[in-house]
């Protein structure tokens, strides 16, 4: 007879699944070299540097942008941001995005309210998240370019914030209120559909000018966006998409319509009182005398001929009457001429029209290419060749086809002077060459159609640089013709001063006026948050809580002008009881790791209450009441136990003005040692007495501020009430120590002595105490008003707090880590929440979390494709699955075409029809929405199970959820020693610990069970099995 087995040893199986897990290293590993240069070979990722051959790129116009970001990606690096004061990334973009407060948005997850800020500055937002060079502009100006870690992705974010705005299906719409202009049915003609013409229609749209045309010479909109900058970096839906918004202001457009003496002249406009915008761009190419009497049939193009063609055949539905038209069909070597933006949009479009080898030639050396270093980058990693210092001497020629060119040598003689060197020759090889030399304007019949309008030598409109005002008062220009702009965002900008300088002249306004241009407005911005507690009302549920924020009255006149809807002000005492503070005392939390600048978890204070006399903060209360008299103002007072000091308290500040008083009885540190704050909160009957002195001297209502430093708040609460409070406010912080430094001493550290105390920890960790504490206060006493407090840092944890059982929140910790103008990111983004309960997204509704959209199937951001390899096992994305993968790919793309894109789900399914007119909620109506689902553990159903999916397409292959389930779960997920990919087994419990540890999101979720949930009782006989009652439905 065998032994037992022993109980506390895995069994074979088990042991065996476990062979991945982390153990500690106890010796050294060696592996031969030879063994690791092939090893490495298989888990590789990136580009190896010994291939000589590019990627497989013929009809491929997925997303290449290294910026791109998914929104665990894009919450990570908006974390990041440290949103500095007169933020210089904000100096250096042309149309002044307010950056920190966008990146403010998305780190709060307010997508909305980030893209509000985006397209209030620019309209062509995500365009220019997409495009901008942004290494130049903003991040070029970022204060972290200072640091280790290098810049935030700005563009990447911008791009992130507006496409999940465009995916919410909102409209734009003309602000209301705005003052009507005087000539609102003023006749404007905007010349050119690109992106300066979109950008100036769209702010005098929102001004309110009714009669707006833009015409452009092209069948479709969009100007070089759509025409030139490629698939692969702009998809032809986004530009659509920011035409849609121009369109809903009621802008009115009319193609195949052009400045030409043979049809739309300038002179003709203003004789029909018309005012006037030159956004035409510069249609013709600058070309080299050498270049005489080539042909596209011999191989010749020019970045004005090739890319709209390119344009045409990989961008769908660009044009109806081209929907067939076939891409460039491109072979053997190409040449392209140039070493700006357009060079390299070339460069890399030649290699998808199926070019072998691409050479970008340019005379100057690689240190001065002009173009960006992100499209730069790009065409290095797609293998494109970089010959510098050679200029063109001549295309040869063979049976009517290129065959190359010749080059001389180009230098810098001592004066630094650019010289050629015609003893220096150079020929390449070629069978296509594309000239990207830039642009101008030559038609004569164009320039001849802007008259009266004065030019310069170079046929361009001689205009006022800050008002873009030509010699005719009626005609503004920007963009490429204005003579400035050299990027989309710069031709944006331009029309932005110049509808202002437009909006100026209409009006009779002196030219210099300051602008006051509207916002970017939806109906999510009329949603109304206000909300009534105790006859109060507040025009938003968010104040700030009596705690540093509130330090003085001159800090909270300044919030208000901020936009919060009421203040708690600093708690104050009677005169006999003033305090003085010791220092340090506020220091940041050890709660959220070695994380040093803002986004900090936690905050702990050993700060007493104010060291204002009383009579400083009724007289506060009283200016602040009359400058401010639809804002809320509570006064937070503190009194030992006596009755007469609370009376006297009370009822001054009733006097003062005050709108409601909050009682202190919560101060967890110094202020309990006097017989206040916590020394009266934990104690109900003192709680219910000190009420029933307050009730009886004033008529104002009156909040209890609850300690969560006990064991049953609820107890608390329900003193509060039995005292004829009105409320309570919960919670306070949690008393706390929280660090000790290597040798002993505490932080924060006082005196020579360098002692402490137990101080007041607040912010994100105090978040679940606040939210139990709430909804318990909520569940026992319904309807009782509840001032909630914890760790509130953003529209949506406002959202968890009122379902929790909230009225009004109070912030502090967030103030702390920002800036007053938090405000109004948690109006926006508690806005967008609510109307989005009413008119939810178009696509996929049901799978969107608030303003976080579902997850597609994506890597590094980008779309992919579900593939499987032998075994029918997915195919993964790095070493021989990858090159598996790309081989696949690159069949796929070669049969469906450069139209063929990768499919997420969100594509895939049907838009519902347009938003029906459900009523938008108001803040009462979600106020305890939550409570039905929070009750005693009893109530939970144990026979509805769920376990753990893996989605392989979205995995990275880090074994995070494999570790977590060896080392602190029940073994469920086996980890394949080849791929990497985990797998959950049969044994998976549901514990979600899995799905807690996984670094992408969405890629692990809870799904029914629907196989027999056996339970392991541990000494083998006993087995239980529940059915799973969970339909797949449900």
């Amino acid at each position: 007879m065998s032994p037992p087995a022993l109980l506390s040893k895995e069994l074979p199986d088990i042991e065996n699944l476990l062979s991945l897990n982390p153990r500690v290293k106890t010796k050294c590993t060696v592996v031969p070299t030879t063994e690791t240069k092939v090893n490495k070979k298989h888990w590789k990722r990136n580009p190896d540097r010994s291939c000589a051959s590019g990627p497989k790129l013929n009809n491929n116009f997925e997303d290449i942008k290294h910026t791109t970001l998914s929104e665990r990606a894009a919450l990570k690096e908006a974390a990041r941001c440290l949103k500095c004061a007169d933020a210089p990334c904000q100096k250096s973009c042309p149309t002044q995005l307010d950056i920190k407060s966008f990146i403010t948005s998305i780190s709060n997850k307010n997508y909305y309210g980030s893209a509000k800020a985006i397209f209030s500055d620019n309209p062509l937002g995500l365009t220019c998240g997409m495009v901008c060079p942004t290494s130049d502009l903003c991040v070029g100006g970022c204060n972290l370019q200072a640091s280790e870690e290098g810049p935030i992705n700005i563009g990447g974010l911008q791009q992130f914030a507006t496409d999940v705005f465009k995916q919410m299906g909102v409209k734009q719409i003309v602000p209301p209120g705005i003052k009507a202009p005087k000539q609102m049915n003023k006749k404007i003609a905007l010349l050119g559909g690109g992106p300066a013409s979109l950008s100036c229609a769209t702010f005098l749209g929102r001004l309110g000018y009714k009669n707006i045309t833009i015409y452009e010479k092209r069948s479709y909109l969009g100007g070089l966006s759509s025409s030139e900058i490629p698939q692969y970096r702009l998809p032809v839906d986004v530009v659509n998409f920011e035409i849609q918004l121009v369109k809903d202001l009621g802008v009115k457009f009319e193609t195949n319509r052009m400045l030409s003496t043979k049809d739309i002249m300038v002179k003709d406009l203003l004789a029909s009182d018309h005012a006037v915008f030159l956004g035409i761009g510069l249609p013709e190419p600058k070309l080299n005398p050498i270049f005489k009497d080539l042909s596209e049939s011999m191989g010749f193009f020019t970045s004005k001929t090739f890319l709209p063609k390119v344009a045409d055949g990989s961008k769908p539905g660009l044009c109806a009457c081209k929907a067939n038209q076939a891409l460039p069909q491109l072979h053997g070597n190409v040449i392209v001429l140039g070493a700006g933006d357009t060079a390299f949009d070339c460069a890399t479009s030649a290699l998808r029209c199926g070019a072998k080898r691409v050479f970008v030639v340019f005379r100057k050396g690689s240190s001065g290419i002009r173009a960006v270093p992100e499209e730069v980058e790009l065409a290095r990693e797609e293998k494109c060749e970089f010959l510098p210092y050679l200029s063109p001497r001549k295309v040869l020629v063979k049976d009517n086809k290129i065959t190359g060119m010749e080059f001389c040598r180009t230098e810098q003689n001592e004066n630094d002077e650019w010289v050629e060197d015609e003893e220096q020759t150079t020929r390449l090889k070629a069978n296509y060459v594309i000239s990207a030399f830039g642009s101008g304007l030559y038609d004569t019949e164009v320039i001849e159609a802007m008259a009266p309008v004065e030019l310069d030598r170079w046929s361009m409109p001689k205009l006022n640089a800050k008002t873009l005002q030509t010699s005719e008062p009626q005609v503004f220009c920007g963009g490429d013709l204005a003579g400035t702009a050299d990027t989309t965002v710069e031709s944006v900008n331009d029309g932005k001063i110049a509808a202002w300088s437009m909006h100026c002249y209409l009006e009779g306004l002196p030219m210099d006026t300051l602008a006051e241009l509207p916002l970017f407005h939806t109906e999510i911005d009329n949603v109304d948050i206000s909300v009534e507690m105790c006859g109060i009302k507040f025009e938003n549920p968010f104040g700030l809580a009596s705690a540093p924020p509130t330090t003085s009255a001159a800090m909270i006149r300044r919030a208000f002008e901020q936009g919060w809807g009421f203040v708690v002000t600093k708690t104050f005492g009677l005169d006999k009881d003033l305090v003085t503070n010791v220092s340090p005392r506020i220091v940041r939390g050890t709660t959220s790791g070695y994380n040093y600048g803002p986004q900090q978890g936690a905050f702990l204070n050993i700060e007493l209450i104010s060291e204002k006399k009383a009579e400083y903060w009724f007289r506060s209360i009283a200016e602040l009441k009359k400058d401010f008299p639809t804002k809320i103002v509570i006064a937070s007072i503190m009194c030992q136990y006596i009755e007469e000091d609370w009376i006297e308290m009370a009822t001054k500040a009733e006097a003062s003005g005050a709108d409601a008083l909050e009682l202190n009885l919560s101060c967890p540190h110094g202020m309990g040692e006097s017989g206040m704050g916590l020394a009266c909160g934990q104690d109900p009957v003192l709680v219910e007495n000190i009420s029933k002195w307050v009730r009886k001297a004033v008529k104002i209502p009156f909040f209890v501020k609850l300690t969560p430093n006990i064991t049953d708040i609820v107890s608390i609460a329900m003193a509060a009430k039995r005292g004829n409070a009105d409320g309570v406010s919960a919670i306070n912080t949690v008393q706390g120590l929280m660090s000790l430094k290597a040798d002993a001493t505490p932080w924060p550290a006082i005196g020579s002595e360098k002692k402490t105390t137990y101080g007041g920890v607040s912010g994100n960790a105090t978040r679940p105490m606040a939210l139990r504490a709430i909804s318990s206060i909520a569940n026992k006493l319904p309807g009782f008003p509840i001032l909630g407090i914890g760790g509130i840092d953003s529209g949506e944890v406002a959202l968890q707090f009122l379902q929790a059982g909230a009225t009004v929140l109070q912030v502090c910790s967030s103030v702390q880590n920002q800036d007053f103008t938090l405000i109004d990111d948690y109006c926006t983004s508690l806005k967008a929440l609510l109307y989005l309960k009413a008119h939810p997204p178009p696509r996929n509704a049901v799978f969107w979390d608030g303003q976080s959209p579902p997850t597609p199937k994506h890597q590094k951001g980008k779309p992919v494709l579900h593939l499987t390899g032998e075994g029918n096992k997915t195919l993964g994305f790095f070493g021989p699955y990858m090159h598996e993968r790309e081989d696949k790919m690159a069949q796929i793309r070669s049969e469906k075409g450069p139209m063929w894109k990768i499919q997420s789900d969100d594509d895939l399914e049907p838009p519902q029809n347009g938003h029906s007119h459900v009523q938008v909620p108001k803040v009462k109506d979600i106020i305890g929405r939550a409570l039905p689902h929070i009750g005693n553990y009893k109530s939970l159903d144990n026979k509805q199970q769920k376990v753990a999916l893996i989605d392989d397409d979205l995995c990275i292959n880090c074994g995070k959820c494999y570790m977590t389930c060896a080392d602190s779960g029940y073994q469920a997920i086996e980890f394949d020693p080849k791929t990497h990919i985990p797998h959950i087994t049969d044994d998976c419990t549901g514990c979600t610990l899995c799905v807690s540890v996984c670094p992408i999101i969405d890629c692990i979720s809870m799904v029914p069970k629907t196989i027999p949930h056996v339970i392991k009782r541990g000494l083998g006989e006993e087995k239980n099995y529940y059915t799973h009652a969970l339909s797949p439905m449900q």
